[in-house]
């Protein structure tokens, strides 16, 4: 049965200690995580997604989530990681505004597969990222952190979710509710495993799934 479940690929990045692995510790298995291993290198957990669910389109897939090491010093080997994507999650700090300025290297790094010298001499232009066709998803974590600092989101003139089109929800990795179904949270990860699954499975000609049913349906292979 696994066997013929099709697959899809997204990375989950921001810096060290945002909250990754305990964003996907959540979503993967809708419970926290009261004490998270330090990244090295790239983990990989494994969820089950019913794309276009409770509809007659209705399929289950693997959503591969590769929780990428946010430590600087791993960062010119973090290339091999970024093949074959089909949507992107980034993750900030809600207590750490600096976090998330440092979302659009992170986006860059992912779609130039490592390279990020034009970023970091800083030369950033918003309208790079205007015409990604990749799905992107922006998650601000440690929201009880940031309650207690008493921090703001970033306003929204400055935030990469409005630059490159990308939904986005913030929230507290320790509380299950934040991604209980049904709510505004799980219906909008539930969008974005979608958009995710049609990036890679297209019909003969290029137009978008529609069902994903029927053995006689050709697919072709997209990602960045």
């Amino acid at each position: 049965m696994a066997a013929n479940i099709e697959k899809v690929k997204i990375v989950v990045v921001g810096d060290s200690g945002v909250g990754k692995t305990s964003l996907i510790h959540l979503i993967c298995h809708q419970e926290p995580t009261s004490n998270p291993p330090y990244t090295i290198g790239c983990s990989v957990e494994v969820k089950l997604h019913d794309y276009k669910a409770g509809t007659p389109g209705e399929k289950t897939f693997f959503v591969e989530m590769w929780d990428i090491g946010g430590s600087t010093s791993h960062q010119n080997s973090r290339s091999i990681f970024y093949n074959s994507v089909q949507g992107i999650i980034l993750v900030h700090d809600l207590s750490n505004r600096k976090s998330h300025q440092n979302l659009r290297k992170w986006l860059a790094e992912v779609i130039n597969r490592g390279n990020t010298r034009d970023f970091c001499n800083g030369d950033y232009d918003s309208e790079v990222f205007a015409g990604i066709q990749i799905p992107i998803m922006v998650v601000g974590c440690k929201a009880d952190q940031a309650l207690n600092l008493r921090e703001k989101s970033p306003t929204a003139g400055s935030s990469i979710a409005e630059e490159c089109g990308a939904d986005e929800f913030n929230l507290d990795c320790h509380q299950v509710k934040h991604i209980s179904p049904g709510s505004t949270n799980a219906v909008k990860l539930t969008k974005f495993f979608d958009k995710a699954i049609e990036r890679r499975y297209h019909r003969e000609g290029g137009n978008q799934v529609n069902t994903l049913t029927g053995n006689r349906q050709s697919y072709t292979y997209t990602g960045i």
